[in-house]
């Protein structure tokens, strides 16, 4: 299971840990790191066993969850850009009149009807959530959908996709298996999506890659390997260097 499944069949107590406790290690939901268990790990002059390791490693590589959610795109939290810039300030403890200071509104009582919009949000949240977890129970036998992997440029309908559906496409498109000769490369938006995770699933995420190295991975598969990879970058599932010089899986 990808770190983005992890993370969306997660508990809400283990996303505000951010971390999942697996049978052999601990597993980030943020970006997969692992932590293995029954290992002392040195640090910066201090010892940690496996938890407080990875602990210590969401602070270092993501601040906190609270910033990491934030920082996700709109579609996935449903804030727009001042939003997040308001909840990140009452997170880190600025009174209202602090905020108002800081993003120059004229009146705190802007502050407090923003705190009264975050409520109400929370309160359609969890309604929606409930109402979701009685869908689960009606209908036991709901196709469950692909994953949307959480560095999504664009979260929408193109993301509409099934498991039963993903599979079949990629039996279609690429009949020796992925990594092979891809027949063609699709037009269709949830068709080039499917296409571009199974992929991108082929590069190791915790590997920098050199464009070269990029392009021996995808030339058996397509021809025109610089569009793949030039779509790989716009959709998310990668990122690189301003230079060119490296390339890696977006977490």
């Amino acid at each position: 299971m990808d770190v983005n499944e992890l993370f969306w069949q997660a508990p809400i107590d283990d996303l505000k840990k951010g971390y999942i406790d697996q049978a052999t290690h601990f597993t980030c939901l943020l970006c997969g790191e692992k932590v293995e268990k029954g290992i002392i790990y040195p640090q910066e002059g201090l010892l940690y066993e496996a938890e407080k390791m990875m602990q210590h490693h969401i602070t270092l590589a993501h601040h906190s969850v609270f910033h990491y959610l934030n920082g996700l795109n709109k579609k996935m939290t449903g804030l727009t850009e001042h939003q997040s810039h308001i909840l990140r300030l009452f997170y880190e403890g600025k009174s209202d009149q602090e905020i108002k200071e800081e993003l120059e509104i004229g009146s705190a009582t802007t502050i407090r009807h923003h705190r009264f919009a975050l409520k109400e949000k929370e309160r359609q949240a969890k309604t929606l959530m409930v109402m979701m977890e009685l869908l689960k129970e009606q209908d036991q036998k709901e196709e469950p959908f692909v994953p949307i992997h959480k560095t999504a440029t664009m979260v929408d309908d193109r993301y509409n996709v099934t498991l039963t559906e993903e599979q079949q496409l990629l039996e279609k498109l690429f009949p020796n298996g992925v990594g092979k000769e891809l027949v063609r490369f699709p037009k269709r938006e949830k068709q080039k999506i499917v296409v571009l995770r199974a992929i991108a699933n082929l590069f190791d995420q915790e590997k920098h890659y050199t464009e070269k190295e990029l392009n021996e991975v995808i030339k058996p598969m397509y021809e025109d390997y610089v569009h793949i990879r030039r779509y790989l970058i716009e959709y998310g599932f990668l990122d690189r260097k301003a230079d060119g010089s490296a390339y890696w899986v977006k977490k």
